[in-house]
Formats: structure tokens, sequence, C-alpha cells
């Protein structure tokens, strides 16, 4: 069958009585403090987790700097606590740190500082994301030279350092060394002044700052799970930014922007367990997906169905990858003909979605699990919170686990796919499910190489994975909306997804 989605009562007008429940209880945005309303509480508030997006916008940029910043616009790398940098020799990078930064608590930022912060995320007996998602396979071993000069050896030659410290967090030299600080210290225009679990986050303009001093004073961070909440508090004043509202939500031109987001949405399968272990059962979950019946409905119709977990703009995104047509039929071939060889097709798959990760998350792990029980496969779908859904997400993965399509979303808007392949699908990879030596050659091999070899490399990877492993169900390259007050004067950027620099905004 053809399927056709719609979202039923998702883009009614909300009525005077459910607005006024919404709204009541909660501050209206005032003066030059920015209220941001998110999707999903924070779990932690611990700069090396920067990297996930619910805790990347609160964080980086706004506590935390890195020592270089990459431009959401080309790629490009700018200066921000490192004003210069070269290329000593194959293995070994300078840094050339800003004199006169200070942290919140007063400690002076230098090169010694700045070794004690990487260490921190380094720190192998911890799962800080930034680690392992960035670092995973890379040995750095910072020392400070002088001050002000930052020297960083790897074991192997590492030619786009500069670019992956875009990604480091540079961490106050008293902050404690385990992860899992409730009170994170940096340089950045904002320092951190409380969380309060279940209400909110408040951040106050830093006067020591290094840099221009911005317009907004300070910052709060409140959560609300529904989409037409997050919309209704932006319209009302209660806040002044929604970072991502969906698509039925999106209905007044002067305060919704839309952009392609970075994110790639996906379920990735775990090969591991039996039937996901068999390519072909694989290759039927992918036919059984009619991606083209959810664009315009569930997701926007400007979603992009994607072949890569890399967006076009990455290098290393292979464009000559062809998305899975919906073939229902041909999953049920598929699936008979594992069938047939023993393959216990029939025992009963997970589709674990995560409450908040995308606008409309549930209702698109719904049509999921209608479109893979009418190709024949036995599916439960279960939504859980984010704390429950990162525990299985990431490794070690439970020993006694079953077969599970893990509903995910992936943000590279770093310019390269270094970014994502070794923590996605090395062997050693923190949220990989697959062990496959060839991809763990090619990382190696691209990882050390530059210019048209890099990218022919990573290209080859993607076109292995797409057809030879299928290690995913992939989904679209997604398209966000994020809904601003008219007093703020900010526009919204691929960055917005995983970061929001407050000093940018400025007020009408």
């Amino acid at each position: 069958m053809k399927w056709r989605m719609t979202l039923f009562g998702l883009s009614l007008p909300l009525a005077a009585g459910a607005l006024a429940m919404m709204i009541a209880g909660g501050a209206v945005a005032q003066d030059k403090t920015v209220t941001v309303v998110l999707s999903e509480e924070p779990d932690i508030v611990d700069p090396c987790e920067s990297s996930r997006s619910n805790i990347g916008r609160i964080v980086k940029q706004n506590i935390t700097e890195t020592l270089t910043e990459i431009d959401p616009k080309d790629g490009s790398i700018t200066p921000r606590l490192a004003t210069a940098w070269e290329q000593v020799d194959e293995l070994t990078w300078r840094f050339t740190l800003r004199e006169g930064v200070k942290f919140h608590d007063g400690s002076d930022f230098n090169a010694e500082n700045a070794v004690i912060a990487i260490n921190r995320t380094l720190n192998p007996n911890q799962d800080c994301e930034v680690r392992l998602k960035f670092f995973g396979n890379i040995k750095l071993m910072p020392a400070a030279v002088d001050t002000y000069t930052l020297e960083v050896k790897t074991e192997t030659p590492q030619p786009i350092l500069p670019t992956l410290m875009g990604t480091m967090t540079i961490t106050g030299p008293k902050t404690q060394e385990a992860k899992g600080t409730q009170n994170p210290v940096g340089t950045g225009p904002y320092k951190f002044v409380s969380w309060t679990p279940g209400q909110e986050v408040v951040l106050e303009r830093f006067d020591g700052y290094w840099g221009d001093k911005p317009e907004a004073e300070g910052a709060r961070y409140i959560w609300r799970n529904e989409s037409a909440v997050r919309a209704a508090m932006v319209a009302t004043g209660e806040a002044d930014i929604a970072p991502n509202i969906a698509l039925q939500d999106a209905t007044d031109p002067k305060m919704d922007f839309s952009y392609f987001n970075s994110e790639t949405s996906r379920l990735r399968i775990d090969l591991t367990r039996a039937p996901l272990d068999d390519i072909r059962v694989r290759q039927a979950l992918n036919y059984a997906i009619d991606r083209e019946a959810m664009r315009g409905t569930i997701f926007s119709k400007d979603v992009v169905p994607s072949t890569n977990l890399v967006v076009p703009s990455i290098s290393g995104h292979n464009p000559d990858l062809k998305v899975w047509p919906y073939d229902p039929a041909k999953a049920k071939e598929l699936l008979a003909a594992a069938k047939a060889d023993g393959v216990p097709v029939d025992n009963e798959i997970t589709i674990l979605g995560r409450l908040g990760i995308y606008p409309n998350a549930t209702e698109a792990m719904e049509a999921t699990h209608a479109m893979l029980q009418e190709a024949g496969f036995n599916v439960k779908l279960q939504m859980v919170e984010v704390n429950q859904w990162v525990d299985i997400f990431t490794r070690p993965y439970a020993e006694d686990r079953g077969p599970v399509l893990q509903q995910a979303q992936h943000d590279n808007n770093s310019g390269d796919a270094v970014f994502t392949v070794f923590f996605k699908y090395g062997c050693e990879g923190p949220q990989s499910t697959i062990c496959d030596k060839e991809i763990d050659r090619l990382i190696a091999e691209a990882s050390a190489a530059t210019g048209d070899k890099r990218r022919e490399l990573w290209q080859a990877l993607f076109r292995r994975l797409h057809e030879d492993i299928v290690p995913d169900v992939m989904m679209f390259h997604m398209v966000g909306y994020t809904r601003i007050n008219p007093r703020l004067d900010f526009t919204p950027s691929l960055s917005t997804n995983s970061e929001l620099q407050i000093s940018q905004i400025k007020f009408n």
C-alpha cells in the first residue's frame, strides 16, 4: 500500500484556555535577558558533553570556548582562544594563545591551564562525548612551550587538527577532573549561575570577558516537550527563542525561520543481534520505509532523503549513492529468503525512539512501526527520555539486549567526515554496532590524508557502508524551524542546531 501521512489535530489552533495553561506560572521574557525554550531538559551541564545539542546550546561558546571556531557558513577555521597556529612537523602543531584572558573564577587562561582542560576532556576513564566523538581514535599529547604557546603532538598525522580544536571546550583549571560538574567554568561571555532541575538553567554576562561586551545581560533556559507549547511561548513573549519547532507550528513568517540544520536522521541497526545480523533483513528494513509519504507531513517537505550520515556540504559526502526506494514487495521477498535459510526473522525487534529528539519524533516512529509491520516485521515501539536513550546508544552495550532499531540523528557541521565515521562506524567506535576491517582501514588512511585523496577515501567508505554493510535505515537530511520573538535581531544558521551563541543576539 502507498502510505498517506497526516498529523491529526497537531495543526489545530490552540484554544484560549489551553494556551493560558501553557504559559501559566512562567516569567515573561523581559529586558536584556534572553529566554530560550528547549525541547528537552539537559541531563548534565558538563562542557565535555557539549557536542550533544541539548548541552551545546547552553554551554558551547557561551560558558566555555574553544581554541578555534568553525564558521558554519563555509567550514573555515577562525581564531577564538587561539590566535594563530602552525604545523611544526607531521605530528606536531603549535597554537599561539590569546593573552589577557580570564576564567570566570579569576584563573588565568594560559598554555598550562589549556593543557589541564584538554587532558580532562581526553581522560579515558570517563565517557566524555567530545572525546568519544572527535578524539576517540586519536592520541593527543598537549604541552606548554611557554606561557602562551601550546604544542600538541599526535601519534599519527592529523592534518586537520586546528579544525578538531574547534570542538575542544576549555574549562577552568579548578574544574573537577571527573565528568559531571554542575558548575561549569570557562572563559566565555557568560558565566554559569544555576541549574534548577525540572525548572531552568541561568547564565549571566561575564564582565571580565576578553571580547566585545554582548548586548544580552544573561540567558535563561527552560524546556517544554510539546512543539506547539514552545511556539506559543515565543508568540506570547514568555520566551524569546524556540530553537526547534515542528513544521505544523511554523506558521508565522514574521517569527519562523527554516534552515538546513546539519542533522541527518536514521534508525541505527544493531548488527550484532539476530535477525538484524543478516544483510537481507537490513535491506528489507530500508525497502519497507515510504520516505516520500513522510515528507511534507511528519517532516518538512524540504527534507532530503539521505544515503550518507553527513550532509552534502561536508567533505567526504558521496553524491553518487542512491536512496533506497519504497518497495514492500521486495522487503517481503528478502524476509522470506532469509527465513528459508533459517534466519529467525520472526524475532521481535524493538524500535527504540527518543522523545523530543526532533519535532514529531513520536509520530515518525509510529509511522515507521506501521510500515515495518505492513512489510512483515515483528516490531514493537518504545519511546524513552534522553537519559535512558543515551545509556542504550553508547558503549558499553548490555549483553542481554535483543534486536533494536534506535531512532537517532547525527549533527556534523564541522566540514569533514572525520567527525562522524569513527564515532559511528569504527570497530572501537563508541556508538558503533559494526566491525569491518575495510572500514577501519579507510578511516585510518583518510584521517591522515589531505585534499582530493581524503575526500575520495571518505566517499569510498560511505559507499561500502551504504551498499555492502547497510548499518542504518537512512532517513533524511533535516530541516530545522526556529521561532524568534520580534524583539530580537537574530537569524538562525547551520550551527543553531548544536550551539546558540547568546553574544550574537541583538535587540530591536
